[in-house]
């Protein structure tokens, strides 16, 4: 970047001040959070995280798009339930098979597959719902900051 952090974090909160994009957002200490107006969001709207510092380099920003953290907590804690059942069921069937016993058990692992795979397709298609209001965040940054950020 050509512009030091100082005047990045200037030029981000006098453009979210003029608010012509209706992004709305914070900016503190080489860091920045932007999002879309609550009446524009849905469950997957993004948002996008900035971090601007002075390196040996140059200037450098970087930024991070994403959900939401509730979103991003969300989907973690349904990864990892399904992933304690499977670890769960699979030490009890192989006990159970190991014994000589039933273990018809390891038919969940199939389902929990299943409904792993269901989460995960909901999270593509969720990110391609937010794509759009990603675009607007993306030309907010570029217009504000006057450059062309690669995509």
């Amino acid at each position: 970047m050509p512009q030091p952090p100082e005047k990045i974090a200037i030029q981000l909160e006098d453009g979210l001040k003029a608010n012509d994009h209706g992004i709305y957002g914070t900016v503190i200490d080489g860091h920045a959070t932007l999002s879309l107006p609550k009446r524009d969001q849905h469950y997957w709207s993004p948002q996008l995280n900035l971090s601007f510092e002075s390196s040996d380099n140059g200037n450098v920003l970087r930024g991070l798009y994403g959900p939401r953290p509730e979103v991003w907590t969300m989907f973690v804690l349904f990864y990892s339930m399904i992933g304690f059942a499977a670890l769960v069921i699979l030490v009890i069937g192989y006990s159970n098979w190991t014994l000589g016993q039933s273990a018809q058990i390891l038919w969940a692992v199939p389902v929990l597959t299943v409904i792993f795979l269901t989460l995960y397709l909901v999270s593509y298609f969720g990110q391609k719902m937010g794509r759009k209001q990603m675009i607007e965040l993306h030309t907010f940054v570029e217009k504000t900051l006057n450059i062309k950020i690669r995509d």
